[in-house]
């Protein structure tokens, strides 16, 4: 049974830092992009980053609104994948989920939720002003 289960959520002030981490198991991911989606309260769910799969470190693209703030990272040996989120801003209060698919990282900005492969349970961001 596939899962992915996401941690390091929580309430933070604003301009302050989480890091968020998401355990795979029960396949091996390779050639799979993983990546984070969020969603708010009363909001559509959106696309933050997501990493490719390379052998030596995949490649990483992110969401206009949280470039430059948000580093995200994976560990092929361990299945994981991590996401730095630095300079939060209340704005970010979501509750993160953890995502993996064959769809290439490049291409998760415009990919359709409905069709992601797995999704974790997701874990609660909140921001503070």
């Amino acid at each position: 049974q596939v899962q992915l289960v996401e941690s390091g959520g929580g309430l933070v002030q604003a301009g302050g830092s989480l890091r968020l981490s998401c355990a795979a198991s029960g396949r091996t991911f390779e050639n799979y992009a993983m990546g984070w989606f969020r969603q708010a309260p009363g909001k559509e769910r959106e696309y933050v980053a997501a990493v490719t799969w390379r052998l030596s470190g995949g490649s990483a693209y992110y969401a206009d609104s949280v470039k430059g703030r948000f580093t995200i990272s994976r560990d092929n040996a361990k299945n994981t994948i991590s996401l730095q989120m630095n300079s939060l801003k209340p704005e970010d209060t979501s509750v993160y989920y953890c995502a993996a698919d064959t769809a290439d990282g490049s291409r998760w900005n415009v990919l359709p939720f409905g069709s992601v492969r797995y999704w974790g349970q997701g874990t609660q961001v909140t921001v503070s002003s």
